[in-house]
């Protein structure tokens, strides 16, 4: 068993690059069948519980963004479609939590993880 206190934070960005010229995900969910919904529901369900107590939060999905710099902002489209908070031992066990997982079912679909850093007294 993990010493839960020595594991890591990870946030993971699912990413499509069908998302920059394809449907948005409101479009996607909005043409899907209630067939479809459930099917795809059951197999983020399924990862869940894979992964136990491993995902501390199963994110939502993403669409709309907009990139603020030098003071002023600007829409646009990006390739991240959602985004989970995990935990693990290390990026490598991270990693092999997104096995099977159902965003691959995604055309041009791929996850970024990123090792949350802990800020000493926060």
């Amino acid at each position: 068993m993990y010493d839960v206190g020595r594991m890591k934070k990870y946030l993971v960005l699912y990413q499509s690059d069908g998302a920059l010229s394809g449907i948005s995900v409101s479009e996607m969910l909005a043409k899907s069948t209630p067939e479809q919904l459930a099917a795809g529901m059951a197999a983020w369900r399924t990862w869940h519980e894979k992964c136990g107590s491993s995902c501390l939060d199963l994110g939502a999905p993403l669409e709309k963004s907009t990139t603020v710099a030098g003071g002023s902002a600007s829409s646009g489209k990006t390739t991240i479609t959602g985004s989970s908070l995990t935990r693990a031992g290390s990026m490598e066990e991270a990693g092999t939590l997104m096995k099977d997982h159902p965003h691959f079912h995604m055309p041009g679909a791929s996850v970024q993880i990123l090792e949350c850093v802990a800020i000493p007294g926060m």
